[in-house]
């Protein structure tokens, strides 16, 4: 499955098929949120986060693929990700495109 951020796959003609989506809510535990109220004090990179952020993406993106390919695409175009909190410690993240079909 290709997935491109541009609306085009270079030297292919496609057919739009439709809006294909992946979400997931991640939370965080305990030991992260401890860890994350000691890096608030001193400053740097909350790592538990960043790894709990690059979870919930890996999932959201795969979650896109399957619609996409159930749907039949060959590829997603435009794709992109957008995130918010949705409740204290907790973060949504959205995978999003147009799934096409190669023609």
């Amino acid at each position: 499955m290709i997935i491109a951020t541009t609306d085009y796959v270079s030297g292919k003609n496609i057919e739009v098929i439709g809006l294909a989506e992946g979400a997931t809510v991640q939370t965080k535990n305990f030991g992260r949120d401890f860890m994350a109220g000691l890096k608030n004090l001193v400053g740097g990179e909350i790592k538990g986060y960043t790894e709990m952020m690059n979870e919930a993406r890996g999932i959201a993106r795969q979650r896109m693929i399957a619609q996409a390919q159930s749907m039949g695409a060959d590829a997603v175009v435009g794709f992109r990700y957008v995130s918010s909190e949705i409740a204290q410690g907790a973060a949504e993240v959205v995978a999003y495109g147009t799934a096409v079909k190669f023609v």
